[in-house]
């Protein structure tokens, strides 16, 4: 029977020995009392060395206090507990090693008590194999980023073989990957820029980063890009600098976006500074209108009396008086010429009435060709015009646009002073909203008219103030400086906008944009003659100004218009109540002191409702018109005057023709 019992044993620690895990027999008190051969070769113990000894010398020191009290609670109520549910083990070999271990507990009733069969496994490779598992798919997830990113994303050897090569670069430069991996980074890199490599490879060779460089690289197709890129060194497990690592990112469309807001911005800041201009010279203006309103009445005054003196005296040839009613008559016409100046100023300012009807452009531009044919005479060696169809039309002053494309075409003609081609286009453009907030213009749809010159083209300095006052280029005394000027405050009263784009030694193209109307345009009225004699009627002049009034009345007087005369709007009423007879006129200024023209013409025509009214003013900046615009029903005249052009308003209002 003990033989029988031998042989068992025998037999068992046999089956034990070959058994794939380390086991370990512990009895109550925590002593070995079995190992198999599996647990000397994990923690390098000889079998008498681990015999009787506590389990403890198999784990690392920090885990023994642990360990004691966890053997005490599961001896009192032991279960079978499989490998795996217990992580983070770890085993101690005789020298001092630890490994990562799984355990797990068997409970044995045998004739010396209740022991405990622990199967203990190394599992350092599987440790291993899960590190690397984890890391595979880090790299994978690394690698699913850089396939993704629109960026170029670019690995190359330190010397410039490309090894790796994205769909951001792909995208980016044009190349697929097979056709470019193996080749030299400087497949991509400009000529003028192949010397940065040198001083950037020295850098990644030290380990050091480059950050934000901004460089141009060249697309497959030649194209020249502007890039932002990054460039960090790559290293073996050993550290060592084996390549590099770049991140592009295309920054041409940015760069340009950029330089449009800074033309932007550049322009808004013209406009402000314009501004400024316009508002000192429509105070100007206004102001020396008056007088000139004087000048020229009172020449024609003078002008008349000598005209009737020399008649009834009969005399001819030279002497004193017709000298002196030539000199009147070069007054007047110096006159004149100061009045269409401080027209000028006032369209420049933006203080002119417009009289705005509905236009379509190309129209305006094929009636005026010929006349722009024979303006420009010989320095325009060609003349063209390109009219798109089916535009919108416009809505401005008939003569204010024609003025603008007379100054653009005869500024151009001076540009070209050995000859050049000169072209008129229109055309409809879309503004949206970050242009029209900057240009402080409205978005939408605009009917566009651009002339363009061969000629000499100008400076970025010079275009920038191109649409100055009296701001011009050329010698002293040759054109006043106003084109533009004028030009620009037409544009802008309209809420459009004039945009220059010049190239010296390249040419110049004017940029007018004016919003469109896409109402159908009006004929123009027929020009009709009308008698400018009185028929006996009575007219109410009122005027402030004493410069003004004066040589008016007495012009009005000499034409058979019976005069009343006041000063402001209160005098103008009391004669007006006091007024017997009828009253056919109402000449009066608009900007008065105490109330306006407009608050006297609406309290006679409470009681005179057959009155007309003609209103005077020196500029637009008043109550009778509505953003510079005339309103419905109003007639105006503009001061400063002639005597004809005077007496063939009041003509025409009387005669109900407005």
């Amino acid at each position: 029977m003990a033989d029988e019992v031998d042989r068992v044993l025998a037999s068992t620690e046999q089956w034990l020995d070959s058994a794939p895990d380390g086991v370990v027999i512990v009895d109550a008190e925590g002593l070995i009392r079995f190992v198999n051969r599996h647990v000397e070769h994990i923690f390098g113990y000889e079998a008498s060395e681990m015999m009787g000894k506590p389990v403890e010398i198999l784990m690392p020191e920090r885990s023994w206090p642990d360990h004691s009290r966890h053997r005490d609670v599961y001896f009192a109520s032991p279960v079978r507990r499989p490998m795996g549910a217990q992580s983070d083990l770890a085993g101690r070999r005789k020298d001092g090693a630890e490994f990562p271990v799984d355990v797990s507990l068997s409970v044995l009733e045998t004739v010396d008590g209740l022991m405990v069969s622990a199967a203990i496994r190394d599992i350092t490779w599987r440790k291993r194999l899960e590190a690397q598992l984890h890391n595979f798919e880090a790299i994978a997830r690394l690698a699913a980023i850089v396939e993704s990113s629109q960026d170029a994303i670019i690995g190359k050897t330190l010397d410039g073989v490309i090894t790796s090569w994205n769909s951001g670069a792909e995208h980016m430069y044009g190349y697929v990957a097979e056709e470019i991996i193996g080749r030299n980074i400087s497949e991509i890199i400009p000529d003028a820029l192949a010397d940065e490599l040198v001083g950037i490879t020295a850098r990644i060779k030290r380990g050091e980063r480059v950050r934000n460089f901004d460089t141009q690289r060249v697309a497959k197709n030649g194209q020249v890009l502007d890039v932002s890129v990054a460039i960090s060194p790559i290293r073996d497990a050993d550290g060592n600098v084996i390549g590099a690592s770049t991140v592009g990112r295309d920054m041409t469309q940015v760069i340009r976006a950029e330089s449009v807001r800074r033309a932007l911005e550049a322009g808004l800041h013209q406009g402000q500074r314009l501004e400024s201009l316009g508002q000192l010279a429509g105070g100007i203006a206004h102001d020396f209108n008056n007088l000139l309103a004087g000048i020229m009445n009172y020449a024609a005054l003078v002008r008349d009396i000598l005209n009737e003196e020399l008649r009834q005296s009969g005399v001819s040839g030279e002497n004193l008086l017709t000298t002196a009613r030539d000199d009147v008559e070069q007054i007047t016409a110096i006159a004149k010429r100061a009045a269409a100046l401080t027209r000028q100023l006032l369209t420049f300012s933006r203080r002119e009435v417009l009289q705005a009807q509905i236009l379509d452009l190309n129209a305006v531009v094929a009636e005026m060709e010929q006349l722009l044919r024979r303006t420009i005479g010989q320095n325009v060696h060609r003349l063209h015009t390109a009219l798109a169809a089916d535009r919108p039309t416009i809505s401005i002053d008939r003569g204010q646009i024609e003025q603008v494309i007379m100054n653009l075409a005869v500024n151009a003609r001076d540009s070209m002073p050995d000859g050049g081609t000169l072209g008129i286009a229109t055309s409809v453009v879309e503004i949206d909203d970050e242009h029209a907030n900057l240009r402080r213009i409205s978005a939408g749809t605009y009917v566009q008219l651009s002339v363009s010159d061969t000629g000499t083209g100008m400076s970025s300095e010079v275009a920038a103030r191109a649409f100055e006052p009296f701001f011009s280029t050329r010698p002293t005394g040759e054109g006043t400086g106003l084109g533009l000027a004028t030009v620009f405050g037409i544009v802008t009263q309209a809420g459009g906008e004039v945009v220059i784009d010049s190239e010296l030694g390249v040419g110049t193209t004017v940029f007018v944009n004016i919003p469109a109307s896409f109402d159908p345009p009006v004929q123009a009225p027929t020009p009709q003659n009308t008698a400018q004699s009185a028929n006996r009627e009575t007219v109410l002049l009122v005027e402030d100004e004493d410069i003004v009034r004066d040589p008016t009345r007495r012009l009005l007087s000499r034409s058979g218009y019976t005069v009343l005369v006041a000063r402001n709007t209160d005098e103008a009423l009391e004669i007006e109540a006091n007024h017997p007879g009828t009253i056919d006129l109402l000449l009066t200024d608009v900007v008065m002191p105490g109330r306006s023209g407009k608050d006297l013409s609406i309290e006679v025509l409470k009681r005179r409702p057959t009155t007309r009214v003609l209103f005077m003013s020196g500029y637009s900046e008043n109550v009778i018109v509505h953003e510079g615009v005339l309103e419905d029903g109003v007639c105006l005249i503009e001061k400063p005057f002639a005597t004809d052009d005077l007496l063939g308003a009041i003509r025409r209002v009387l005669d109900g023709g407005g």
